[in-house]
């Protein structure tokens, strides 16, 4: 078994036995006026220990990865269904933010985008930052190759890209696009469905739920 299962196990142990709110509800009751000696023979008995807490710390560490995890991941398993058979990859960028490449697959034939994000109609501001700025760049660039933005499912997306949220407020928190878009646009745009309007034939927004498994 390896390092990550036995920390699974370990902590699974401890939040199974009933909901976890309840069983901790119930350890705060059980403990209330209690001795140091009445306290170590509860835990002992419950299998709460130094054990547990290291593989609660351990599993948190592998959860902050979670994100590079997926995207790497999902595109990985995408590659087969996506690329044509003589389709030839120039540079992968599995990392999860800026890795240095200007975008997260680039082969002879098209320049790609990822997104592995359930979109659920809630204010989803950042995820609507982020994919905004990843169109812009995907539109913007210079080239005579296919441009993909793949994404779980189109609807969420869709609305954003065809709706009236600002600009001003899309780009606020990415000087980079922000200046990059300002400084050729100006004002001509002033919400994000006037630019997708003009630019959604140069971009093609891909479901990955069409190839894998991603819903």
């Amino acid at each position: 078994m390896n390092e990550l299962e036995t920390s699974l196990k370990i902590v699974e142990s401890f939040s199974v036995q009933s909901k976890l709110t309840q069983r901790i509800a119930e350890i705060e009751a059980q403990l209330v006026a209690k001795d140091t000696g009445t306290i170590t023979d509860f835990l002992h008995q419950a299998g709460i220990g130094q054990q547990v807490l290291e593989g609660a710390l351990r599993i948190k560490e592998i959860a902050r990865q979670i994100n590079v995890v997926v995207h790497a991941l999902g595109i990985l398993t995408a590659l087969p269904y996506i690329l044509d058979q003589d389709e030839q990859i120039k540079y992968l960028s599995l990392g999860a933010g800026n890795t240095g490449k200007y975008f997260d697959l680039e082969t002879d034939k098209r320049v790609a985008e990822f997104k592995f994000t359930n979109w659920r109609g809630n204010p989803e501001s950042i995820r609507q930052n982020r994919l905004f700025i990843d169109f812009f760049n995907l539109a913007e660039q210079e080239t005579h190759k296919r441009k993909c933005l793949y994404v779980i499912d189109k609807k969420y997306p869709l609305r954003f890209l065809n709706g009236g949220r600002a600009l001003n407020s899309v780009l606020s928190k990415n000087q980079k696009a922000a200046t990059k878009f300002f400084s050729k646009y100006v004002d001509r745009y002033k919400v994000v469905s006037e630019y997708y309007r003009d630019f959604s034939q140069k971009v093609e927004i891909i479901e990955l739920k069409d190839f894998i498994n991603v819903s």
